[in-house]
């Protein structure tokens, strides 16, 4: 594998400078602006539109709804839908999605977000198979996610280091939610934790005694930006207030010779300098195959 320090200076692959290779290494974050264009998004969003559709018939079928809301734009549809429903009508279909769609292939096997990647961890990178769709729709309690580290969803997995790779599908504010981290955390070990109760969700949440002087930063984000994080950085957003929803997904990736998590799921073989014959093709994702040459 074509690994590199990450307080190199020189870099090998990738198409980050060695300033934000440091500053991603001393904060344990890193927000790459404009990183994807509407081109880039437009698949992923036709996936994302299609549950969404299949949702709409389900609430119709069972009466829950009387409009299907078909004509509605992206960030309103699922909202309007859930408009007069509780928290669980909506956690009916998950508080995240994880659907194998194109779509999503085809956002995480996108070049831009690997040569970023590919800067912090060199070119052999496994898509982990733990990626979520997050909507964030108004006044659901599922929305609101509290401090906690991404380890802590994988604590039997003996994999280090594993990137967040944070994208917003429509611009992210202080109004709908968008992320907050507390910077120089991805240091600490994996600290306690619980399974919060309030929302319905049971996400996982860090124990009271570790959230002192917690120095928050706020990360409004355009759609089509991303957010580079480790694993073990404690990170939490707040609820959505706003009429429209919030959407975004969070990908992962990590070094080939890292555990791929079969636990969790099927990751694939996203980039290879070494073995680019076997990197994973969109049959291979869908047929739950993690390299090209397992067929």
């Amino acid at each position: 594998m074509h690994s590199m320090s990450i307080t190199t200076p020189q870099i090998t692959w990738g198409n980050l400078t060695s300033e934000q290779i440091s500053y991603y290494d001393r904060e344990g974050y890193l927000i790459l602006p404009h990183l994807l264009n509407k081109e880039d998004m437009a698949r992923v969003i036709a996936s994302m539109s299609a549950k969404v559709n299949q949702i709409a018939h389900d609430l119709f079928a069972h009466g829950l709804v009387a409009s299907k809301y078909e004509d509605s734009p992206f960030e309103w549809r699922l909202a309007q839908l859930f408009a007069g429903l509780t928290d669980a009508h909506f956690l009916k279909y998950g508080r995240s999605w994880r659907d194998r769609l194109p779509g999503y292939f085809d956002l995480m096997s996108n070049p831009k977000i690997l040569d970023a990647v590919e800067s912090l961890i060199g070119g052999e990178i496994f898509a982990n198979p733990v990626y979520n769709t997050r909507p964030k729709v108004p006044h659901v309690a599922a929305g609101a996610v509290p401090w906690h580290q991404d380890k802590s969803y994988w604590p039997d997995a003996n994999s280090n280091p594993v990137i967040t790779v944070w994208i917003p599908l429509v611009d992210a504010n202080l109004e709908n939610g968008c992320l907050h981290i507390w910077p120089r955390t991805h240091r600490k070990r994996v600290l306690s934790y619980h399974r919060e109760t309030h929302t319905g969700t049971g996400y996982t949440e860090t124990d009271a005694q570790h959230l002192k002087n917690v120095r928050v930063v706020p990360l409004p984000l355009e759609a089509g930006g991303a957010i580079l994080f480790n694993d073990r950085c404690l990170h939490m957003s707040t609820p959505n207030n706003t009429r429209t929803v919030r959407w975004s997904v969070d990908l992962r990736y990590q070094p080939t010779d890292q555990d791929p998590m079969p636990q969790h799921g099927i990751g694939f073989l996203a980039r290879s300098r070494r073995y680019p014959e076997r990197m994973a093709t969109l049959e291979d994702w869908l047929a739950y195959l993690p390299e090209h040459e397992a067929r």
